[in-house]
This record gives C-alpha cells, sequence and structure tokens, in this order.
C-alpha cells in the first residue's frame, strides 16, 4: 500500500507539471498560428524560423520529464539546417497539440481526485456539526447519516480513481517519448553519417601512420643498411692492399648494422608493442608506467584478454596520455584504472596536475578520440581549472 501511494504522489506530481507545460504548450502553439498568420502579408516568413526553435524549449522540458520518469534518455532528433525542414518539427507540433489538449485536463485529475477524497471524508464524518448539513463535491447535501454513507461510496470513487493516476502519468510519458525521439531513418541516417566520420578518420590516421613508418623505414633503417652495404663493398676492396683500413670499416659497418636493427625495432614497436604479446595489456601499461617520470599507479579490475587490435589501441592511448601529462601537465602522480565487462575496456587515466587540457589545443586528445571512434568507442574528459584531469576512454571489444 505504501508503494501505491508513492506511485500515485509521483504520478501526481509528474501530472501536475505536465498542466504547466501544457500551458507553455498553448501559447506556443498560439504563437505559431499568429505568425502563419502574418505570413501572407510577408512579416511572419522572417519569423517563421525562430518561433519553430522558440516552441523547442517546451517541448524539450517534456522530453527531459519523460526521460526520467521512464528512466530512459530519450535523445533529441533535430539536425542541422532549416527547422522548416527538419522531420523532428512535425512530431513537434504533434506532441504540442496533443499535450495541450489533454495535459491540463490530466493536472486538474491529479490535484481534483485528491482532493475530493478529502472532502468527502470530511464532510462524511463533520456534517453533524453543521446546522443544515454539508453540500458534498457532487451537489449531493449531507444531513443524515444515509447521505454520509452514500457520500463515503463516492469518495471510495474517487480513491480508486486516484490509484489509476500511474497509468495515466505513464500514458503521457510514453506518448512524450514515441513522439519527441528521433525517427528511425533520422537515427540510421545519424548512424550512417558517425560511422562514415569515424571511418574516415580511421583511414585518414591509417594512412599518417603508414606514411610516418615508411619515412622511419626510409630515412632511418634504409639510410644505415645503405651505409652497411657500402662500407662492406670498400672494405673488401681494401681488404688485400690495407687491412687495418678494411677491418675499421668492418667494425664501422657492424656499428651502423646494430644503430638499424635498433631503429627497425622501435618502428616495429611503434607498429604492435612486443609488450602487448609478451606481458599483456596489464603488464604492458605497468611497463609504460614505469618508464614515465611521473609516477603511476595502475590498476586492473579485470584482466581478461581482448583482441589484439583493441589492446593495441589501449596501449597507444595510454602511452599518449602519459606523454600529454608528462609534457603539459605538471602533476606528481598519475592513476590508471583498466576495467569493464569482456566486451568493452575502460580506461580511466587521472592526474593531479594543473588541469584545463583543451581537446583543440593540439595536445595529442583529438589523436586518442580518432583511435577511439576507429573501434566505435567514446572519449570523455574532464578537466577543469587546477585539475585534476580525467580521460576516460571505452573501446568496444566486439568491432
Amino acid at each position: 500500500m505504501t508503494t501505491r501511494l508513492r506511485e500515485c504522489w509521483s504520478a501526481a506530481r509528474y501530472l501536475v507539471v505536465g498542466a504547466g507545460t501544457s500551458l507553455l504548450s498553448i501559447f506556443a502553439l498560439v504563437g505559431l498560428l499568429a505568425v502563419l498568420l502574418l505570413c501572407p502579408f510577408g512579416v511572419g516568413i522572417p519569423s517563421l524560423a525562430p518561433a519553430i526553435r522558440l516552441s523547442r524549449w517546451p517541448v524539450g522540458v517534456d522530453r527531459r520529464r519523460a526521460a526520467r520518469a521512464l528512466g530512459e534518455p530519450i535523445p533529441e532528433p533535430y539536425r542541422d539546417g532549416s527547422p522548416l525542414k527538419d522531420p523532428a518539427t512535425r512530431r513537434d507540433l504533434a506532441w504540442l497539440a496533443i499535450h495541450a489538449a489533454t495535459g491540463v485536463f490530466l493536472g486538474s485529475l491529479a490535484i481534483g481526485l485528491p482532493l475530493g477524497v478529502v472532502q468527502q471524508l470530511v464532510t462524511a464524518f463533520v456534517w453533524p456539526a453543521v446546522p443544515g448539513g454539508i453540500e458534498g463535491s457532487v451537489g449531493l447535501v449531507v444531513n443524515s447519516w444515509p447521505r454520509a454513507g452514500l457520500t463515503l461510496l463516492v469518495g471510495a470513487a474517487f480513491g480508486a480513481a486516484t490509484l489509476l493516476l500511474p497509468r495515466l502519468a505513464r500514458w503521457q510519458a510514453r506518448t512524450a517519448r514515441s513522439l519527441l525521439t528521433p525517427g528511425p531513418g533520422v537515427v540510421l541516417a545519424d548512424r550512417v553519417a558517425e560511422l562514415t566520420a569515424t571511418r574516415a578518420a580511421a583511414l585518414e590516421a591509417h594512412g599518417a601512420e603508414l606514411r610516418r613508418i615508411e619515412r622511419d623505414l626510409h630515412d632511418g633503417t634504409q639510410a644505415r643498411i645503405a651505409a652497411v652495404v657500402l662500407q662492406l663493398g670498400v672494405a673488401g676492396q681494401l681488404y688485400d692492399r690495407d687491412p687495418a683500413t678494411a677491418r675499421e670499416l668492418l667494425v664501422k659497418a657492424q656499428d651502423t648494422a646494430t644503430d638499424a636493427l635498433a631503429e627497425l625495432r622501435t618502428v616495429v614497436r611503434s607498429i604492435h608493442p612486443p609488450l602487448l604479446s609478451e606481458r599483456g595489456l596489464a603488464g604492458a601499461v605497468r611497463a609504460l608506467g614505469e618508464r614515465s617520470p611521473v609516477p603511476v599507479a595502475v590498476t586492473v579490475s579485470d584482466d581478461t584478454g581482448r583482441p589484439a587490435a583493441v589492446e593495441a589501441a589501449a596501449y597507444f592511448v595510454v602511452a599518449e596520455a602519459l606523454a600529454n601529462v608528462t609534457k603539459h601537465a605538471d602533476a606528481s602522480q598519475v592513476d590508471i584504472e583498466l576495467s569493464g565487462p569482456p566486451g568493452l575496456l575502460r580506461l580511466e587515466i587521472r592526474d593531479d596536475g594543473r588541469g584545463g587540457a583543451d581537446e583543440s589545443a593540439g595536445s595529442g586528445l583529438a589523436g586518442i578520440r580518432r583511435r577511439a571512434e576507429a573501434f566505435d568507442g567514446t572519449l570523455r574528459l574532464t578537466s577543469p581549472p587546477g585539475g585534476p584531469t580525467v580521460l576516460r576512454v571505452e573501446l568496444p571489444c566486439g568491432s
């Protein structure tokens, strides 16, 4: 019974607030109608688009109310461009019309029914103290106990109707959800546009990575190997005439080959770090922390193996984040947490530095976002001035 009463109280509050937004819907419809009536005279045409945008404010209030009542987010369906061509505008107008017609009435029921119950109960027991009786809410003058019993029956009917308020509130919230969410075509189009953008960013990042590898191989490793070949050739020519010089060239060729091997290992490490294969993601991240000049604490809530591509992306995200902290944060401590269910990898990197990190400032955060979005992942950055800076990255493991 306590649960039912609590539900009725919540529903009554929802419907009463809905009565207020219903009045706003009426004002919005009247305003839009006035602008439309002025359009034939040319006065309302420039005001039509601003008027539609203004009418979205009460619609947004109802969208947020319905989301809280249903316990699920309702995204805004609006798209860039003229509101006159936006399919969501028609759905907004439909909601404004329905809510304007029903919201005030339902809000009145939410107020009137509980008050009617209280009035009937008071009337049924207080009438003997009032000369001539008391007129009840249904026009019945209560001046005898039989009539008082009839008033109690009316109060019970009001009480039963009050218990239906949660159904009315759910109907209002679900109607708002069905009209104020993006249409299926809009959701699909937005998703396609998002995937197209992330795919283009991933291809661009992949192309840049290939060019970097090619440049490193061409300018570093290839040049050193060419020098080794040249030194070995000269040493072979001088071996019979000048063995000492040939020996020096062989030593230089060996040193050059050693440097080329080290550079080649660096290039390979930038493609897929061997530490990932040797120690797994947790061990590789701990190794990054050990090499960092800023003290790093690593917490692993789940060490389940993920796909190699996801682990490599997570490794480079941590490496780039630690590089940013070293260069810009002036931090004394970094905390890294790896967690998430088997189908999702969560990274949280927190530092106690100066804060104020800005993705648009070219600090490497844009590259981290592109790397995450290539896996259909997300990046959230919180960095108020004065810190702390918290970077949260989620990488789905099924993409």
